[in-house]
């Protein structure tokens, strides 16, 4: 019966070709669809097989011929989920090349080709819903996956299981909501995975759960442009990828993850570093360029983004909140804790607005092993856990007083900060910062090499040295802290403004520090190990003096009488600042200009530009207030000492 069917079809061809029609030959629930127009010559071998644009179909395995007038597109495989089943529809340009298994809901494509097929590539588009079913697809050239409101739930392995090597776009089209999920029956390392890389892409929604480890892995690298991407849960990571991490635009949103929330892995064993539009790149750099990205992770020392390279901030909207506390670590023997950002290479901020909290012990926003850039954007970190320390057999507690964080060696214990780098801080040119710290140990930006700021507006309010430059080996200007330019606030309630580890250089700037009661002071440099604040510019409120020894060549003027919480207003040739103090600090007020400053209390300040969170004006309008009296300073004689202002 076949064959006579098999030969009725050959004889209406020349018909199907006349009326634009289209041959279907159906295998199972798989069927090609083959254009007449493009058929052109079909081979028949011996009654037993055929052969129909390079496919061919052995006739025991066909269950229906037809006719009809269905359009195909070209290099275009459908995939329709419903319940139980699944059925595969192949168009017959790409037929020769696709090879799909269908089990119930469960659909395996084989695909060969390895250049392009008619000038492009596969496309396979998934729709549908079951509950218990797969998309796994095998192959050595790129292609696109297509989610067009698709939702699929693999109880026993990945929802998405691509051993393809090459590039995967996975698309979300267009006012479609799609959701994946796989199951804890399996071994997959993700609900979502492929060997080669994932360009998510799309300007529908894709919602994905990871119940067994990540919800998205890739073995090679990960982009994310237009696509709106939710994932709610997984055992791992939320997204594990090697290579890098691109995100170009969309929108990001992760929660609910047992690790990290996106985490970026060098593939091989060296890197390559940024390459030209990334061709070949293999550094484990995390770029995040646009679009808005909300990760939220509550696991002891997981990290929001985790670059085994470089952090790269350029754009996009991006709010990160660790809420985990500290760990021990026994491999490494140390404790560690949780991270907004934590970049083994260098972090570099160049655009974009960032919001990060860390509420966990330990906590840090930024986290970086290399070093910290800052030239623009806005940056809001905020830290509220306290201290964590270990004992020698690795037991996690917490810690009030830096008293206390003082007895254990650096190996056991992690303290909370704003911002930490190995390596320099660097701050210039239009780069907005503002760093919150509250708990025990609390930094507001640290660096263990040097820190320098020549531009942008700076505001720390920490519970330990708002800004510290520490190192861990001295010379070479290990631990120098330099401040040529920008807007700077530096208040600790515990310890010092600034602190520097070396020598601390005042050149130009305007400079409001603030540090606890004596022995703390505003501005501190390293004067035990014979180190000196220098000043030559710049314009300086000190609340709680200068270290002493400091070399100043801008003379600098001090009143021990200053007002908790009132406005103040300092005027350098015809630039005024008004200032609000603080409610506690040190006796001392020091103040330093490019020429003798005047200073009045009790002000009543309008208009002018807003700075420091709220505590600093920059060119307002001053009225009332009171002249302050204004001694010389000598720096022969210890304590406080001044500044200068940049503009």
């Amino acid at each position: 019966m076949k064959k006579i069917l098999i030969v009725c079809c050959l004889l209406v061809m020349g018909y199907c070709v006349a009326m634009a029609q289209t041959l279907n030959v159906q295998v199972g629930n798989v069927t090609y669809l083959f254009p007449a127009a493009q058929t052109g010559e079909m081979t028949y071998d011996n009654a037993t097989a055929v052969t129909i644009m390079g496919k061919t179909f052995a006739l025991s395995e066909i269950d229906a011929m037809t006719i009809d007038n269905t359009k195909v597109a070209n290099n275009s495989v459908a995939v329709s989920y419903d319940g139980t089943s699944a059925t595969v529809t192949v168009a017959g340009n790409v037929a020769q090349y696709v090879t799909p298994t269908v089990s119930g809901a469960h659909v395996s494509i084989a695909q060969t080709n390895t250049v392009a097929v008619d000038d492009d590539e596969i496309t396979y588009t998934l729709s549908g819903t079951t509950d218990d079913g797969e998309f796994a697809l095998s192959g050595s050239y790129k292609c696109t996956v297509s989610l067009a409101g698709l939702t699929l739930t693999n109880p026993s392995g990945a929802a998405i299981n691509i051993t393809n090597g090459k590039r995967i776009q996975l698309s979300a089209k267009k006012n479609t909501v799609n959701t994946l999920t796989d199951g804890t029956g399996g071994s997959q390392k993700a609900c979502i995975y492929s060997k080669g890389q994932i360009q998510l892409q799309g300007n529908g929604t894709l919602n994905v759960v990871g119940n067994t480890k990540h919800a998205i892995k890739s073995g090679d690298y990960i982009t994310v442009k237009n696509l709106t991407l939710n994932i709610t849960k997984a055992v791992g990571d939320g997204i594990s990828c090697e290579e890098y991490f691109q995100m170009k635009s969309g929108s990001v949103t992760i929660s609910g993850v047992g690790d990290d929330g996106i985490q970026c892995d060098l593939g091989g064993t060296a890197s390559t570093g940024e390459t030209t539009d990334h061709e070949d790149e293999d550094s484990g750099n995390v770029y995040l360029e646009d679009g808005t990205l909300n990760i939220t992770v509550t696991v002891a020392a997981a990290k929001g983004v985790k670059a085994n390279g470089d952090v790269k901030v350029s754009g996009g909207e991006i709010t990160i909140k660790t809420t985990g506390g500290g760990a021990w670590d026994s491999d490494d023997k140390k404790t560690k804790a949780s991270s907004c950002l934590s970049a083994d290479g260098n972090t570099t901020i160049s655009g974009g607005t960032l919001s990060l909290t860390s509420t966990g012990a330990g906590g840090k926003g930024i986290s970086t092993d290399g070093a910290f850039t800052a030239t623009g954007g806005s940056l809001t970190v905020k830290t509220s856990g306290n201290a964590v320390v270990a004992s020698s057999s690795g037991t996690i507690s917490t810690v009030s007083s830096s008293q206390q964080l003082d007895r254990y060696s650096s190996n056991y214990k992690s303290s909370p900060k704003g911002i930490k780098a190995d390596g320099a801080v660097s701050i210039s040119d239009d780069a907005v910062i503002s760093v919150t710290t509250t708990g025990a140990g609390g930094e507001g930006i640290e660096s263990k090499k040097s820190v320098t700021i020549s531009g942008g507006q700076v505001t720390v309010n920490a519970k330990d040295d708002a800004i510290n430059s520490s190192y861990t080996t001295s010379g070479n200007g290990m631990g120098d802290l330099t401040i040529s330019g920008g807007y700077v606030y530096a208040r600790s309630t515990g310890n010092d403004g600034l602190d520097a580890n070396g020598n601390c250089y005042i050149k130009g700037g305007l400079i409001y520090a603030i540090g606890a009661s004596q022995p703390e002071v505003a501005i501190d440099a390293n004067s035990e190990e014979q180190k000196k604040l220098y000043v030559t510019g710049g314009t300086i409120i000190a609340i709680g003096g200068l270290e002493r020894g400091s070399q100043l060549t801008q003379s600098c003027y001090s009143t021990n009488s200053w007002n908790k919480n009132v406005w103040y207003a300092i005027t350098v040739d015809n630039d005024t600042f008004a200032f609000k103090t603080p409610s506690s600090g040190g006796n001392t007020l020091v103040v330093s200009g490019a020429s003798q400053p005047t200073l009045k209390s009790g002000v009543t300040v309008s208009d002018g530009t807003t700075i420091f969170d709220g505590v600093g004006v920059i060119d307002p309008t001053v009225s009332g207030g009171s002249s302050v009296s204004l001694s010389s300073y000598s720096a022969d004689g210890g304590g406080p000492g001044g500044g200068g202002w940049w503009w």
